[in-house]
């Protein structure tokens, strides 16, 4: 309370020296709770927005007075809604001004993007007085930083717009060719992509992909002019071309007739009425609209599989429709089409950005990709569920290869043909199978003690080398990061704040310490108070999973983390089990166990290749009659 109220006075100071001192000070000391409490409450941010107000002082100085703001807001002290319209306007200009330093923008940019979640008005002043062209300027410069809290704000605009409003502004950045800006300049950049970026590139790709949600989850309207045009587009691409005579001489039964057997071939299950196929949603219209974009952008392609597939025997033509509609929802459930996005993933595909209309051209090689496979498997409408099955994990396995380009996606799943994925599942089984007999189960048994205990070696070694754990707010801010660690005799857990860019730091420099003794319980998932605080509104599943706690002294005291993924998240809560002397419980210790224990039977039984292991062991033989053969050691020669 002291330095507070020193620090509120100094900046107060008519020396400009004593005054950004004092702005430095503050700046450092907000990150702690209880000073930011002690400042607040002496009216401190007032202070602070009459500072930015006037708008006297620029550079360094205004730096410190926006990162001292930034911190004590942090806390949650107080409402981003009750900042003024003049303050407001003031980081507004920050951001729009050129001649502005670099830090103050960062600053300006990374206050905007609290405001815009937290209430409809703060969202729409923000989006109308900083425009779309104005963050793609900030997207552009070289300073990686600059560059990466104006993806923040995009990012949450567009989060907090309404549908009608994000695909308005998607539209206008694709105008602005922003995909095209991204695939060059941030994802092939000559700087490593960092953790933060990874996040906003996938919350764009998730955002852009859910632009396809309202079509996926409409039903087609049969009495629709424009949806039976397209569904008619589709026939006459594969079929009119090559009539002789024009379908107008024909009587009405007779071209209904016509149209019947060309949507039979086309591969609609209900043929005289093809918009009853399209009446399940999801896919819905999509399925059409992939369907219409094949046929026009690729129509040899198109006429190629239906004539081809028209001239199979009937039970071995592949249905074009029934298989498009069925690839759409696999497409769609594969790439969380209509699923709201996760607030740490970092899984966005290179490729998407590469690619204008990136889902219908994936649906164009995928949908060629499975009349090959249907042709590889020689089947018949009875394997049209396996086929399809397939056909998934060719894309779902060729997917987690991360390919940069669709070419290069397209390249490699048609490499991946049904007798390469029937030899990968070979593979995989033979790796999970055991050999089941009975005494190389109890092998197991007495091997299984030992390795636990190599188990238990190396989640405290992990424990000793530390992690680093970013401190996730209630806004989506992942920026704050804090190293913790083991000491070597595993008596002490230090812990403290570090900076961006820091792997490993030394355990002097972790100023927090909890000794080992004083701990009590390990809490996780839902348990963890971190997790139940009201601040964090809807609960998010990802943050869920990968949160624990450690309660120490008595029980008053907890120390929260949210592991950065599931594999430190499954060692850091086994290694303070073993130092609770608790068992191991994640999946991964069963999972480590098992790779362990398949590794030493496969070494110990290299010996009994081809020969089979009896259920029992052999009979033991009865002793001799005599024993005068043994040779009598007591006796030793002299």
């Amino acid at each position: 309370d002291q330095e507070a109220e020193r620090l509120y006075s100094g900046i107060q100071s008519n020396n400009s020296d004593v005054k950004t001192d004092s702005m430095k000070k503050l700046a450092s000391l907000s990150q702690d709770v209880t000073f930011a409490q002690e400042f607040i409450n002496r009216n401190g941010l007032k202070q602070i927005f009459h500072i930015v107000e006037e708008g006297n002082d620029t550079g360094e100085m205004l730096a410190h007075t926006l990162k001292a703001f930034v911190e004590l807001m942090e806390h949650d002290f107080v409402s981003w809604e009750t900042l003024s319209a003049t303050f407001i306007k003031k980081i507004v200009s920050y951001v729009n001004m050129n001649t502005v330093d670099a830090s103050v923008q960062q600053l300006s940019l990374s206050i905007l993007e609290n405001m815009v979640p937290t209430s409809r008005p703060l969202f729409e002043l923000v989006k109308k007085q900083v425009t779309l062209d104005r963050l793609l300027t900030h997207l552009q410069v070289t300073n990686v930083q600059l560059q990466l809290k104006a993806m923040a704000l995009l990012i949450a605009l567009l989060l907090a717009a309404t549908d009608a409003e994000r695909r308005e502004m998607m539209d206008y950045l694709r105008e602005k060719n922003i995909r095209q800006f991204i695939h060059k300049n941030i994802i092939h950049s000559s700087e490593p992509l960092a953790d933060e970026m990874a996040h906003y590139l996938y919350v764009l790709q998730s955002v852009t992909l859910n632009l396809c949600e309202s079509r996926m989850r409409t039903s087609m309207d049969p009495y629709s002019q424009e949806q039976r045009d397209l569904l008619q587009s589709l026939r006459q691409t594969a079929f009119e071309p090559e009539s002789e005579a024009p379908t107008s001489t024909f009587s009405t039964e007779r071209r209904k007739s016509l149209c019947a057997k060309e949507f039979r071939k086309l591969g609609f299950v209900n043929n005289s009425n093809p918009a009853e196929d399209l009446r399940r949603a999801p896919p819905g219209l999509l399925a059409l609209d992939n369907m219409v974009y094949f046929s026009r952008n690729t129509p040899n392609a198109y006429s190629r599989f239906i004539l081809e597939n028209s001239s199979r025997e009937d039970k071995h033509e592949c249905p074009f429709a029934r298989s498009s509609i069925q690839l759409t929802l696999i497409l769609c459930e594969i790439l969380h089409v209509g699923e709201p996005c996760s607030e740490t993933a970092q899984a966005f595909y290179p490729m998407f950005f590469g690619q204008d209309h990136f889902f219908e051209e994936l649906f164009c090689i995928c949908i060629q990709l499975l009349n090959k496979t249907w042709k590889e498997m020689r089947a018949t409408q009875e394997d049209f569920d396996k086929v399809l099955q397939v056909v998934r994990e060719q894309i779902t396995r060729t997917l987690s290869l991360r390919p940069t380009s669709l070419e290069l996606f397209k390249t490699r799943v048609n490499a991946l043909n049904y007798s390469e994925i029937l030899k990968l599942r070979q593979t995989e089984r033979l790796h999970q199978e055991e050999t089941l007999a009975v005494p190389v189960l109890e092998l197991r048994e007495r091997l299984k003690p030992e390795l636990l205990e190599l188990i238990r070696q190396q989640r405290l070694l992990h424990l000793c080398r530390g992690t680093l754990f970013r401190k996730i707010s209630s806004r989506r801010r992942q920026d704050k990061l804090w190293y913790c660690r083991l000491s070597p005799n595993h008596k002490v857990l230090h812990y403290g704040d570090v900076e961006e860019g820091v792997q490993s730091p030394p355990i002097e420099s972790l100023p927090e310490k909890i000794p080992v003794a004083d701990m009590k319980m390990l809490l996780v998932g839902k348990e963890c108070p971190h997790t139940k605080e009201k601040s964090s509104g809807k609960q998010n599943k990802d943050v869920l999973e990968l949160a624990f706690s450690i309660m120490y002294d008595m029980e008053d005291y907890c120390l929260n983390f949210v592991a950065p993924t599931r594999y430190e998240f499954c060692l850091w809560t086994d290694g303070l089990n073993v130092l609770l002397g608790k068992e191991m419980t994640s999946e991964r210790t069963q999972t480590d166990l098992d790779v362990l224990l398949s590794m030493e039977l496969k070494l110990r039984l290299l010996d009994l290749e081809n020969i089979s292991i009896p259920d029992t062991p052999p009979p033991i033989p009865k002793p001799p009659s005599s024993l005068n053969f043994c040779y009598d050691f007591s006796h030793t020669e002299q």
